[in-house]
């Protein structure tokens, strides 16, 4: 049984919320799980998804990790963003907020982002709030620039049919109605690999479904126009990369392009018959990933600092 079924039906209960304000005044909602003082990680989902894109690894790893998750703007419990809220520069602003509420000056995270989450880290590659607190990142199933030109969901050739075709259904207005039998196979199909579990489907399509529909236009209008290749190679923090090898949205070229372009890449992980959503899809393959990331750029440099905090406290006393 998957790890999003049976005690995974119940969302994990975070320790505490809060609001971040990002700059031009958005609310944006943050959960925290595990102990305050644990490593800490930062998970930021994708288009048309939400916190609980995330619960496999919220489980596992907040058992001994401080993980930070928020909804991006307009998805979850994120409100929608004003007039001319939808860009990249809005995304790398909202994850400067989350980092200046959650994290002391100078902690430092593992960065972990899917899709739009992965596009999010990498608009804000050259922020200081990013620089100061990622010690090391992961980007999973994403792409940096021509995604409407590299999709293979639609099974067409190559080229500018395709691309045009494509570009409309980022933007597409049409409701996505009820999750039923109908459009799980859809998702499926777009967003996941053909050996994926039923139970994983029905995850994945009822996140999806719940995406407001403004918002899931509006940021299909931005994905449609991305162009986030300085931003990658603005990227100066130890960056992994996984992808899965049947991605239809964001196909293994864009992974191999970003990990190529990496200032200090650590390598491309394909999993074999994993589709878009492999967060989900193999979750303990993505977690296992995040603990090793924190394990080599994390976990020593905290035990340092609690150290170093708790001499200091003694020496004052």
């Amino acid at each position: 049984m998957s790890r999003l079924l049976h005690r995974d039906t119940v969302p994990p209960v975070p320790a505490a919320e809060l609001t971040a304000r990002s700059a031009d005044g958005s609310r944006i909602h943050v959960e925290l799980h595990g102990p305050e003082d644990g490593p800490a990680v930062v998970l930021a989902h994708g288009w048309t998804c939400n916190t609980r894109f995330w619960d496999a690894q919220i489980r596992d790893l907040a058992a001994d990790h401080r993980v930070i998750a928020y909804d991006q703007r307009g998805h979850g419990l994120t409100p929608e963003p004003g007039p001319g809220g939808y860009s990249t520069n809005a995304l790398a602003d909202d994850l400067e907020a989350v980092l200046a509420a959650t994290l002391a000056p100078g902690r430092r995270a593992v960065l972990a982002g899917h899709s739009m989450g992965g596009m999010t880290v990498m608009a804000a590659a050259a922020r200081p709030g990013l620089r100061e607190h990622a010690a090391a990142v992961l980007l999973c199933s994403t792409g940096s620039t021509r995604l409407a030109a590299e999709a293979r969901v639609l099974p067409l050739r190559a080229g500018a049919l395709r691309t045009r075709i494509t570009t409309a259904v980022l933007g597409a207005k049409a409701p996505l109605g009820p999750v039923n039998p109908v459009s799980r196979k859809i998702l499926k199909y777009a967003t996941m690999g053909p050996g994926s579990a039923p139970d994983r489907v029905d995850a994945c399509a009822r996140i999806v479904h719940a995406c407001p529909r403004r918002a899931r236009v509006e940021w299909g209008h931005v994905l449609a126009e991305l162009d986030l290749a300085a931003g990658v190679r603005e990227l100066r923090v130890p960056t992994a990369v996984i992808a899965g090898t049947d991605d239809r949205l964001t196909p293994p070229v864009h992974a191999r392009a970003i990990a190529a372009a990496l200032p200090v890449g650590l390598g491309l992980t394909e999993l074999a018959g994993m589709g878009h959503m492999t967060p989900v899809e193999a979750p303990e393959a993505v977690t296992a990933k995040i603990r090793e990331l924190v394990t080599r750029y994390v976990a020593t440099g905290t035990a340092a600092e609690r150290k170093a905090a708790t001499a200091e406290k003694e020496d004052v006393a």
